[in-house]
């Protein structure tokens, strides 16, 4: 078993990147919250790997922290979330929003994300919710402390995909923004850098 993979980033092309360890290639498959964090190609990188051996192919998951992998692990134990659909929560939803889904039974959010249907979603509920606040009440606590902000932001990229902007690129614009504002001025300043298309 694969727990973790050092070397260098060949390869940067989503959903999927290469990492060259002591001469041989690895290719994996990660959350677009891990391509964020990861250096430019040509440098070295570290990557939690989750392993997945099938009758026809070994595959390979990669994650730049334990908390993203360990939340996939829990999602992928969900009847009918495959990793493709993990994948996808994790791309849509920071560790935070979905702890507060799972909290707050937000089914809509959950809805937002490709992939998941109302059925889908209300299964994660149910079979999430308890584990979750269980195995990442870290976590939880760091959700409770900035739930105003979060509501501030989760307002903020509602009225951002209401206009037509992608759920993932209102999220990497909102959050590059101070969490302290109101959702009205961080919308606001939201559609200044999309206006002028700086991400």
């Amino acid at each position: 078993m694969i727990a973790w993979l050092k070397g260098e980033l060949l390869e940067k092309l989503p959903p999927s990147l290469v990492l060259n360890v002591n001469g041989v290639g690895y290719e994996l498959e990660a959350p677009m919250s891990t391509f964020y964090d990861l250096p430019v190609v040509g440098e070295q990188a570290t990557v939690f790997v989750h392993m997945v051996v099938r009758e026809d192919a070994q595959l390979l998951f990669g994650f730049t922290s334990k908390q993203q992998r360990e939340l996939f692990r829990s999602l992928i134990k969900v009847n009918g979330v495959g990793p493709k659909v993990a994948l996808a929560v994790l791309s849509t939803l920071s560790a935070q929003e979905l702890l507060q889904c799972m909290a707050n039974e937000d089914v809509t959010q959950l809805c937002r994300v490709p992939g998941i249907g109302k059925k889908t979603a209300q299964r994660l509920v149910v079979e999430m919710k308890d584990r979750l606040e269980k195995e990442f009440a870290h976590v939880a606590l760091e959700v409770t402390a900035g739930e105003s902000s979060s509501n501030n932001t989760r307002d903020a990229v509602d009225a951002l995909v209401a206009l037509g902007y992608k759920n993932t690129e209102a999220s990497r614009v909102i959050k590059s923004l101070d969490s302290s504002m109101s959702s009205e001025e961080l919308i606001r300043q939201s559609l200044r850098v999309l206006s002028g298309n700086v991400l």
